[in-house]
């Protein structure tokens, strides 16, 4: 059964394209925020911050188009609308969870190796500036 699971991430052709489309930095977000409760456009735009109108737009729009967000129009006047994830998409809490505790955990890892790395070429860092001017 592992052995599956380890040819699945060398056959990048049966995953990549999937991977691609959820792991974006503004997928991962919507989808995060959506998991909670569902949320108008402008309110995901608050929470979501940084995200500009039509990036939020585009990544609503293509996870709508691969069934991880639903969207329904309500008939309100101005007409609104609102964001559901789907199950498809509630199937990918667990992996979300996991990521982001292993984010928690493995955080301070992650920025103490780039600070080593930043100290350890900052001589570079300063050959290249003075080589450009």
């Amino acid at each position: 059964m592992q052995e599956n699971h380890d040819n699945c991430l060398i056959d990048q052709r049966s995953t990549r394209l999937v991977l691609e489309h959820i792991t974006n930095k503004w997928s991962i977000l919507i989808l995060t925020v959506l998991c909670t409760e569902p949320c108008r456009f402008n309110e995901l735009r608050r929470r979501l911050d940084g995200i500009t109108h039509k990036a939020l737009a585009d990544a609503l729009k293509r996870l709508e188009r691969n069934g991880l967000v639903h969207r329904q129009v309500l008939s309100t006047y101005p007409v609104s609308v609102e964001y559901t994830i789907t199950p498809l998409a509630q199937s990918l809490q667990q992996p979300f969870v996991a990521l982001a505790n292993w984010a928690q955990e493995f955080g301070p890892a992650i920025a103490l190796a780039q600070a080593e790395y930043d100290r350890a070429h900052a001589n570079e860092n300063e050959r290249e500036s003075q080589v450009e001017a």
